[in-house]
């Protein structure tokens, strides 16, 4: 008998499409171009974003201020080679993210600022909307590239072209400008999701002409007393091994950037770190590779050899010849370049007097040991002194090379900077080119979300202030990070004299007595005071060791320290010999 099949009741119910918003659009635009990690601080208009990029499996770092996310996200992008994104609200949180977006476009880091902002159309009226303010043209003159989003059919495509303006070429910052109308927009799920697409070759490396690479090894091979000058630039392109090759294979001193250290091992047989006056005056050729010749290198004048020749490796054409003539130019993409000079010096015979890397050796070893015996000595000062607390912090963080040292400060700065010697490359992160304070907490907070490695920031307490309150964001995250606050009571140090008109402190004092660590005990971190050596030592390695937010607040001399550290020149005149 023939079974018969009851159809199933129809149903009069109207069918819409599902829909989503703008900020649905965004979030899904940032998944798709491969980003993992969102720096920012939510608020009004992009609070519902925060979520749904959370929901794409990003994970969002919310900060207490948008100036330490920003420096979060180009930390990434400097450890990575990846853009880091910084997200947040519109006007003056546009303009706390600003301030870190300019400076790793200065730097060169790969970043890209996402700001929430008004409708165009009001601010262009000066209708007076909420948090008005014509955000795109502001960010404009100071990033790399800059987008404005008015539907949020061009979201996809912004966050496209935004990695790649930021990864190609020299790699900088760039600004979207995400305005209310895009992000509030509605479609339906089945059109937006045709908007998305991958890009093709979001870089795509220069390779440099020829005859530069052969004028460069030409002009190498025939210096008599050659080095190499080594920047951030050398870092980021994570060429380490032909960078390895090219130092070894050919003998060739090598004198490292803040940054840079740890490229090359900076107790290597071939580190001229501590010889750098030498290398100035007395080289006949450096090869500059990823470093700019400015204010941190005397513009390339004044102490150097009038007769030097200099090659320069750097993917822009626009850096040859700011300062000083470069002999050989090679524009080019770092690796492309270095595989070229390699393989035209291979069977290359170089001119190197043979009396110049043991020359730089000798030296070397003489100023290491003065300098040992300094740290050596400093420990017995009591209070401390920057170096009494550094004797305890060089040989920790040198026997744990794989943690990343984030460092800030002026003497700290300087002083940290010359006693602790790297052995990886990224591993040192500072206030770099504009040798801006403030970015402690954030770049800690970027390299140990970007790379899951501990992570040690030396912090001066001026310098801490800055960004002390984001150390909070550590702890939400039970990131594997450690503070060390050198308290010295002041900006330089903590004995500034106020003048007799006033009953004020000094424009540098702060306080010698503050306890940094009680903020670290209202936040769950580990906590630490110490007062000598030996309790920072202990201190120090419990922290690094327990992979947990820590704090350790050392109590200095309010002597210690003097005023600009290395670049007391660039001071204006004295105080005594200013008339009031």
């Amino acid at each position: 008998m023939a079974t018969t099949t009851t159809p199933a009741p129809q149903s009069n119910a109207p069918h819409f499409p599902e829909q989503v918003t703008g900020m649905y659009i965004l979030a899904r635009a940032l998944k798709n171009i491969g980003i993992q990690n969102v720096y920012g601080l939510v608020g009004i208009p992009i609070t519902e974003a925060g979520y749904l990029i959370q929901g794409q499996g990003i994970r969002f770092v919310g900060f207490r201020h948008e100036q330490q996310a920003g420096m979060a996200a180009a930390t990434e992008g400097y450890l990575t080679k990846k853009p880091g994104v910084l997200m947040t609200v519109s006007s003056l949180g546009f303009m706390n993210g600003l301030t870190a977006t300019a400076n790793a476009t200065v730097n060169c880091y790969p970043m890209i600022q996402i700001s929430g902002a008004s409708d165009p159309t009001m601010v262009d009226m000066n209708m007076g909307t909420y948090e008005q303010l014509d955000q795109f043209n502001t960010a404009k003159p100071l990033v790399k590239a800059a987008f404005r989003c008015s539907k949020a059919e061009d979201i996809p495509s912004a966050v496209a072209r935004a990695y790649r303006a930021a990864v190609s070429g020299r790699p900088g910052g760039v600004y979207i400008d995400m305005t209310t109308p895009a992000l509030g927009q509605v479609m339906n799920r089945e059109d937006a999701e045709k908007l998305f697409y991958e890009p093709v070759d979001l870089y795509s490396p220069v390779i440099p002409n020829s005859q530069s690479v052969d004028r460069a090894v030409e002009i190498l091979t025939s210096a008599k007393r050659p080095a190499i000058l080594l920047g951030k630039g050398a870092a980021y392109a994570q060429v380490d091994d032909k960078i390895k090759q090219l130092v070894e294979k050919y003998n060739i001193p090598y004198l490292p950037m803040s940054m840079a250290k740890g490229l090359m091992p900076d107790d290597g047989p071939l580190s001229a770190l501590s010889c750098r006056s030498t290398i100035m005056e007395k080289s006949d050729v450096v090869m500059v590779i990823g470093a700019r010749l400015n204010w941190m290198l005397s513009f390339g004048r004044g102490k150097w050899n009038p007769d030097m020749k200099f090659i320069q490796l750097d993917v822009d054409p626009e850096e040859m010849d700011v300062n000083v003539p470069i002999a050989a130019p090679v524009v080019g993409d770092m690796g492309l370049a270095l595989d070229a000079i390699l393989a035209k010096l291979d069977g290359a015979k170089m001119s190197a007097d043979p009396t110049w890397v043991p020359a730089l050796q000798a030296e070397s070893k003489e100023k290491n040991a003065k300098f040992a015996a300094r740290i050596d000595a400093a420990k017995t000062a009591m209070p401390m002194t920057h170096w009494a607390a550094l004797s305890a912090v060089k040989p920790i963080i040198e026997a744990n090379p794989d943690v990343i040292l984030v460092n800030e400060g002026a003497n700290t700065l300087d002083d940290t900077r010359d006693a602790v010697n790297m052995s990886l490359p990224r591993h040192r992160v500072d206030c770099a080119t504009w040798a801006i304070m403030g970015m402690g907490m954030g770049s800690m907070i970027g390299a140990a979300v970007a790379t899951g490695k501990s992570v040690v920031a030396i912090e001066g307490d001026s310098a801490f202030g800055f960004s002390g309150m984001d150390f909070s964001t550590a702890c939400r995250f039970k990131l594997p990070v450690t503070v060390v606050i050198f308290n010295n009571g002041g900006i330089y140090n903590g004995v500034g004299v106020p003048m007799d008109k006033t009953t004020d402190p000094a424009p540098t004092t702060l306080d010698i007595h503050a306890r940094y660590d009680k903020l670290g005990d209202a936040f769950g971190a580990q906590t630490y005071y110490v007062q000598t050596p030996e309790e920072l030592s202990k201190a120090l390695t419990e922290s690094i060791a327990s992979k947990k937010p820590c704090l350790i607040d050392v109590q200095l001399a309010a002597d210690s320290g003097k005023e600009s550290g290395h670049i007391g020149y660039l001071n204006p005149a004295p105080l005594q010999d200013i008339t009031v």
